[in-house]
Parts: structure tokens; C-alpha cells; sequence
């Protein structure tokens, strides 16, 4: 199963995340979450959609917003499962079936595919997108580009505002 957005569903998308990010007296984690809320809605194959932010002094990732079933997984070392490589490596990275991963953490036995896209902000990983799916070989190139677009935006807010993460 390959996502349903098309370049028009993703531009009212991607529209809709703005507005949810220029919404004054909301928190940035509300934002964020009302984003993961509305790409999990949105996309059938999204079952799990989630921002983890980086806390470079100790080297982990942080969950401060995400749609779907709750997680234990709140703090990640860097290195550690998808997201953690994804905070060295500062990639993309798509999974088509999460079983060929030796270095991967399972949040949930029903997954079977995820995508971790890095937010960056002036060359710095601050962050990173993550999405489940409980269906193998659920990501393409459209769902990479929509990702980075949505990063781009949440990145571009969260400089021009200047606001701070709390991770504790």
C-alpha cells in the first residue's frame, strides 16, 4: 500500500500545517502534535506519526508530540533503532520492512515499514519526523518529499520564532 496524496492534497497539506504553526496561544507541542494528528488522518498507511527532538549534550531524542498508540519509546540515545541513526546521520531514512533492520527498536509489534525524516536548521539536526505503518512497503518518494516539506516548516517556525524546545 502506497500513500494516497497527490501534489494537490499535499499542497492543502501543507497549507493546513501552516495555518495549525500561526495559530497564536498554542504551544509549539500542541502544533506539533495537531500536525502528526492531521498527517495520520489524512493517510490511511500513517499509523503512527511523531516528533522527537534532539538534545545534543546527551546525545538523545526526545517525543514531544505524536498520533497513534502510545509509546514507551519517549527518550532514544542517538545511534539507537531508526530514529537514532537518523539523528548521526542527518538522512532520510525509509524502511520497507522493519523486520530486515538489525538496529531497530519496535514500538509496536503491528509495524512493518517507517520513515524518519531530519528537521534541520542551519546544517543542525534539531529533530526529526518519524511515521509507522503496520504495512510493508507503505513509503515512496512522495511521502519523502512531503516530510521535507512539512520539516521546512515546522524548521523555518521554530527559527523565526525562536523558540525552544524543552526537553528534559
Amino acid at each position: 500500500m502506497r500513500n494516497n496524496f497527490s501534489l494537490e492534497s499535499n499542497q492543502k497539506l501543507l497549507y493546513l500545517i501552516s495555518a495549525f504553526l500561526e495559530v497564536e496561544n498554542s504551544s509549539i507541542e500542541t502544533k506539533l502534535t495537531e500536525i502528526c494528528v492531521l498527517l495520520k488522518k489524512e493517510n490511511k498507511a500513517y499509523d503512527w506519526v511523531g516528533f522527537y527532538f534532539s538534545n545534543h549534550k546527551r546525545k538523545t531524542l526526545h517525543l514531544k508530540a505524536f498520533a497513534g498508540i502510545p509509546t514507551d519509546h519517549i527518550t532514544i540515545p542517538f545511534g539507537e533503532g531508526i530514529c537514532g541513526q537518523v539523528a548521526v546521520s542527518n538522512k532520510n531514512f525509509v524502511v520497507d520492512d522493519v523486520s530486515d533492520q538489525e538496529n531497530y527498536i519496535a514500538c509496536d509489534i503491528n509495524v512493518k515499514s517507517e520513515i524518519v525524516v531530519p528537521i534541520l536548521v542551519n546544517q543542525t539536526n534539531i529533530g526529526q519526523i518519524d511515521v509507522d505503518s503496520n504495512t510493508i512497503n507503505a513509503f515512496n518518494q512522495k511521502d519523502v518529499l512531503l516530510l521535507e516539506q512539512v520539516n521546512n516548516l515546522v524548521g523555518n517556525y521554530i527559527l523565526s520564532n525562536n523558540i525552544s524546545i524543552n526537553i528534559s
